[in-house]
């Protein structure tokens, strides 16, 4: 019989020789429990945590822990079904509402997570006949929605309006629709797109722009609607897709928009259709989240000094990072090896971050990615530089 795990095999040697070289396995880290949005127990140790994406502090939100408590009490823990069969409840169209009317969109949908999101979207909007323009540095679930939707790709260079105005140039008798997906912050390095540069280039060559704000909505803008509000290019984007599972801190996901198509997008999106929806406890702390996220301004103030801070700090002990100030700060270095024992070096001394390692990474170089929270006190900010600067000296870097 064919060993049905053969195609994996040279997967299977990189996992075991990271594995082997390492005292622990870097994609098996346990938070055996958090003690605070930025405090939480790892082996045993309070550990502080700035790898969880948990920007706001608000999976620790008591207006949404007694919201999913008393809704759990009185509805039940879950929906058992999908959105259009039994699966809608009133919540579902509650949160809804919010949230188009957050954003000042006409319609929403929500999705179960916010990879159904983009999967769901990408393949209800596009399919064969059209044309996908996708940034390089996409997320994996925005590659898995064009996938599922048989359209054509074209990618263009990181963050680069003249390459993807150039290529859109070569699309001028293309009769299918042409889609521009973008990320608002993305998620490996921080860096921020300049949506409204792709407004424009999408107006001038008659395309549509999708934007997805996962991990920019709650963080950028005046009232937190994310890239696009902050370089008020709004009307200019055609769909917005995001996540709760990064400021709000629960999960589920999004697309909001001003096109009168909802409701075909929700008879023909396969992620929509045949998932179960979130359960009403989810909802309901979602929408409390983001009620706690509007009358807070004052977190996102707190979250960008605190985003400066930790950049600062990261380059001051001489290390790489990216070029923007964003929640995610990102040190690049040069091997998987160098990577992998200084991302075992921090946990030891009390600082959990992600380790991101290619192909999953820009450029093919390892990551080690912090996500930076409103809930992180300058103290521990620094403390986590320190750790920083001590295992770089001791690495040599």
């Amino acid at each position: 019989m064919t060993d049905i795990f053969a195609k994996h095999q040279g997967l299977r040697e990189a996992y075991e020789g990271l594995t082997a070289a390492s005292p622990r396995n870097p994609f098996e880290v346990v938070i055996e429990r958090p003690i605070s949005a930025s405090v939480g127990i790892i082996e045993g140790r309070e550990t502080l945590l700035f790898g969880t994406n948990n920007y706001l502090g608000l999976s620790q939100s008591k207006k949404a822990i007694e919201a999913a408590v008393e809704t759990a009490e009185t509805m039940g823990v879950g929906t058992t079904g999908s959105r259009i069969a039994n699966g809608t409840f009133g919540l579902h169209r509650k949160l809804e509402a919010k949230l188009a009317e957050f954003f000042r969109r006409k319609h929403c949908m929500v999705f179960s997570t916010g990879y159904q999101a983009n999967l769901g979207t990408i393949s209800a909007l596009v399919n064969k006949d059209d044309v996908l323009l996708l940034d390089a540095d996409s997320h994996a679930s925005i590659y898995d929605g064009a996938k599922l939707s048989g359209a054509q790709v074209i990618r263009f260079r990181h963050n680069d309006p003249v390459d993807l105005e150039k290529r859109l140039a070569r699309l001028k008798d293309h009769t299918g629709a042409k889609l521009i997906i973008a990320e608002g912050i993305y998620s490996m390095t921080g860096n921020v797109a300049p949506l409204d540069k792709f407004v424009d280039i999408k107006t001038r060559h008659g395309a549509y722009l999708m934007a997805d704000e996962a991990h920019s909505f709650g963080v950028l803008g005046a009232h937190g609607r994310g890239v696009a509000e902050m370089q008020d290019c709004e009307d200019g984007i055609d769909f917005v897709v995001g996540t709760f599972s990064k400021s709000l801190g629960t999960v589920g996901g999004y697309c909001v928009t001003n096109h009168d198509g909802v409701d075909l997008m929700r008879l023909c999106s396969r992620p929509y259709m045949f998932t179960a929806s979130l359960p009403p406890e989810i909802i309901a702390a979602t929408m409390a989240a983001l009620e706690d996220m509007q009358g807070r301004p004052e977190l996102r103030t707190k979250l960008q000094e605190n985003a400066a801070r930790l950049h600062a700090g990261l380059q001051k002990v001489g290390l790489k990072t990216g070029e923007h100030v964003s929640p995610v700060v990102a040190v690049t270095l040069e091997t998987v090896d160098q990577a992998v024992g200084f991302w075992n070096a921090l946990l030891e001394n009390g600082v959990y971050v992600n380790l991101s390692l290619p192909p999953a990474t820009p450029d093919n170089r390892p990551l080690l990615r912090c996500s930076v929270m409103a809930a992180h006190s300058p103290e521990e900010i620094d403390r986590a530089v320190a750790v920083f600067g001590e295992v770089a000296r001791h690495f040599g870097l």
